[in-house]
């Protein structure tokens, strides 16, 4: 096995243990959770590289050829992105010399829009080989194929990087290197760099809270003592931002908030059958949706139980895209995602949590 697939095999290896830590691990940047419009920034990027490959060993004795590449990249669907690019790459032995440009266009199937992202590339374009010799130059420019897999990772919103192993498979037909078929393990490293931002506003995700009924004690009062004014109560409501971070699931500490609606439940123990529904807008997928709201509404749900809240009075459901609070048929993007704000949201039935105003 040579020292090329070796590293390919180390780095595969390392995409997979990567991939099983980042599914146990609470989700990071790039996650939706109300709402599909941030799984992935839709901008083009740029991914400068650099390249080791492995040539075939009909193009003469060159084990490894070293190099340079730069693409252009940008997310086409929630799980498919489109790249296009080329390749340079050259070794030496003695007085020999073997170079090798790429042309082309792949596609990546990306398994997950987290902050990890492993994928699969299947992709074509043209290859040039050239040997050059003391004697002779030998060169052909012909059509290749490739696949591979690989990972991108984010550090942020714009900055991240990827790396990917790929089989090159060519057809060098009517050339003047003898044979008519070439194989070429390529192993990339670089980073990657989004021209734009996500312009996208924070979700909004509010608690609707609803009274559960309560029988009223009697209330006796002595002849001379004041009838006191009956109380007034104030109903709140919870935005995203209070709960969650930017595109994260994972809730913001401290939390007052749903520290008050755990001590209610805890001095209201006959208060059961608690449902917390989570909802998303209609951008995305109906069965994204249905994911991203079951995994909002199990946030809730895991803090409650966390503060000593019997799991089995608490009840966490996905309702997607159903019942949308508004209608919205905005043509920009950027607006039509703040008119369809009311429709993220986590509710919560059976529960009344209120302040007494004196």
């Amino acid at each position: 096995m040579n020292k090329l697939t070796i590293r390919a095999t180390v780095v595969a290896l390392l995409g997979c243990a990567a991939a099983g830590n980042a599914v146990a691990q609470s989700r990071p940047y790039g996650s939706p959770v109300d709402s599909p419009v941030r799984a992935y920034n839709p901008s083009w990027y740029i991914a400068p590289s650099i390249n080791a490959a492995n040539p075939d060993d009909r193009f003469g004795p060159f084990n490894r050829t070293d190099g340079v590449g730069l693409r252009f990249g940008r997310p086409i669907a929630p799980s498919w992105d489109m790249q296009t690019g080329l390749t340079y790459s050259r070794s030496n032995n003695g007085s020999n010399r073997y170079e090798q440009g790429t042309l082309g266009i792949d596609g990546l199937y990306l398994f997950s829009r987290e902050r990890f992202r492993p994928f699969l590339l299947l992709g074509a374009g043209a290859e040039l080989d050239r040997v050059r010799t003391s004697l002779t130059t030998a060169h052909r420019t012909s059509p290749y194929v490739n696949a591979g897999l690989g990972f991108q990772f984010s550090f942020g919103e714009q900055w991240g990087m990827q790396a990917d192993v790929r089989r090159a498979h060519s057809y060098i037909d009517g050339n003047n290197f003898g044979f008519d078929r070439a194989n070429t393990n390529i192993l990339t490293l670089g980073l990657t760099y989004a021209f734009d931002k996500p312009a996208v506003s924070p979700p909004v995700a509010r608690v609707v809270i609803t009274p559960a009924p309560v029988a009223a004690a009697p209330v006796y009062v002595a002849p001379a003592a004041p009838v006191p004014p009956a109380p007034r109560f104030e109903r709140y409501t919870l935005s995203s931002t209070e709960l969650f971070g930017f595109d994260s699931a994972v809730l913001r500490m401290p939390q007052p908030k749903l520290d008050e609606l755990a001590d209610a439940l805890s001095r209201n123990d006959q208060v059961t059958n608690v449902t917390i529904s989570g909802y998303t807008d209609r951008l995305g997928s109906e069965k994204y949706n249905m994911n991203l709201s079951q995994r909002r509404a199990d946030s809730v749900k895991d803090y409650l139980t966390g503060k000593g809240i019997a799991s089995s009075r608490l009840t966490s459901v996905a309702k997607g895209e159903s019942n949308p609070l508004v209608q919205c048929n905005d043509k920009k993007r950027a607006d039509l995602i703040k008119c369809l704000e009311p429709n993220r949201r986590v509710e919560v039935e059976q529960v009344v949590v209120e302040r007494r105003v004196n």
